[in-house]
């Protein structure tokens, strides 16, 4: 009919095309806003470094990691649970190469649904049993020559072109449970069993709070640094109070052009009494005035609780936003890379739009404190004051997570280049 009237001549389709794809951007650009999750992944070098003089962002990462002096720095791996893989990221019968605690490990789901994590090379002639193994059953087979080890305890039950499986046959298998939608991994200097678990949220469990995105960032410092912040009170009001709209590098935070929108916090850390004394509280009021202001609506109370050195819940609760939890969890990549995600999970019948919000504000006050963590020093007797007694109080409540074995960094690498 438009050929016949001529209005779908060449320019009018060219336009309609044009018109069309507009159209499509714009639903799927509206779709990822109001109904996918947040997913926010950032590169080593993305955060935190000044890139000047014509570097590059990576360039300046790498000097910065080689000229920064580390301190007397405390053992760089302490006893805990640490993430390896959010559950979602690995599918039955699937098998992915994960560095955590300065180590190779295979992460893998049974045909039985469950996962195993094991040594990632093979003891017979060192594969990676993460690239190119295959799962049979609750086992993996070795890539290069077929061996099967048992996920349950690491055991060699199967050699092809062998008669007999001797009894030493085995990889290292690393405790481990899934909860919370998350699977991790449990580490001990001394091959101690885990004396506490990481519990487990029943919103989670029964679906009442469901995914609503992650982030996911490297930090350069020492693990304990970054839960330390828990107890630094003073550095809230100073590098936390200027508005989320000021983004997030520090030479542009404390602009007079941002300064109509300021954020205020009420904080308090004290550890937990026995028998949960592995974990820790923080209890944040928040507030926001804009334009000298205060807007009650945005008033959020929060409980941030750290279990062990590795594991922080983030519980949210606002009159009229609703309740979430958002969970960071710190794992040493190696002594001091530390990979850090923010998962959260909210109330299935508040919009997106809510949480995801949540998640984009954390994450920039999160990395204004990345910027801190990349290019400072670790001071092992740092010079407090009165108001600053909560740091103290925290590192030796920190401190129960080393023991006299636990691992030391012995020299730094300056090759490993981002």
């Amino acid at each position: 009919m438009w050929r016949k009237t001529g209005l779908l001549g060449a320019p009018a389709r060219v336009v309609a095309c044009i018109s069309a794809g507009v159209c499509l951007l714009v639903l799927g650009w509206m779709y990822r806003l109001l109904f996918s999750p947040l997913e926010l992944l950032r590169a080593p070098d993305d955060v935190g470094y000044i890139a000047d003089d014509g570097r590059s962002r990576a360039q300046a990462a790498n000097e910065v990691r080689r000229r920064r002096k580390t301190g007397e720095l405390p053992p760089v791996y302490p006893n805990g649970w640490y993430r390896a893989l959010d559950s979602v990221m690995l599918d039955r019968g699937e098998v992915k190469n994960v560095s955590l605690l300065g180590e190779q490990v295979a992460v893998f789901r049974g045909q039985n649904g469950k996962a195993y994590v094991v040594d990632a090379y093979c003891p017979h002639l060192g594969a990676n049993l993460a690239v190119g193994g295959r799962v049979v059953g609750s086992c993996l087979e070795c890539p290069f020559h077929g061996w099967k080890f048992r996920g349950e305890d690491g055991k060699c039950v199967r050699i092809p072109y062998a008669e007999k499986v001797p009894e030493f046959a085995k990889v290292r298998r690393w405790p481990s449970c899934e909860v919370n939608g998350q699977i991790l991994v449990w580490f001990h200097c001394d091959g101690e069993d885990p004396p506490w678990r990481v519990p487990e949220l029943q919103q989670i469990s029964r679906g009442e709070w469901i995914y609503r995105g992650r982030t996911e960032h490297f930090v350069n410092a020492h693990i304990e640094e970054i839960p330390e912040n828990a107890a630094d009170i003073a550095h809230l009001a100073h590098l936390h109070t200027p508005g989320i709209v000021s983004g997030v590098d520090l030479r542009y935070t404390n602009s007079k052009t941002w300064e109509f929108m300021q954020h205020d916090w009420k904080v308090q850390w004290e550890p937990e009494a026995a028998p949960d004394t592995h974990c820790s509280q923080m209890l944040v009021k928040h507030s926001l005035t804009v334009f000298g202001r205060h807007w009650p609506l945005l008033d959020v109370n929060v409980v941030a609780r750290q279990i062990g050195p590795g594991v922080v819940f983030l519980l949210f609760q606002h009159s009229f936003l609703g309740r979430g939890v958002i969970m960071q969890f710190v794992t040493p990549a190696e002594p001091l890379l530390q990979c850090v995600t923010h998962s959260i999970f909210y109330q299935s019948n508040i919009p997106a739009l809510v949480p995801k919000f949540i998640l984009r504000a954390e994450c920039i006050q999160f990395e204004r404190d990345v910027m801190i963590w990349n290019n400072k020093k670790y001071v092992s007797r740092p010079l407090l004051v009165k108001e600053d007694s909560a740091i103290q109080k925290h590192r030796r409540w920190f401190s129960q997570f080393y023991s006299q074995n636990s691992p030391r960094l012995q020299f730094q690498h300056d090759t490993l280049d981002f």
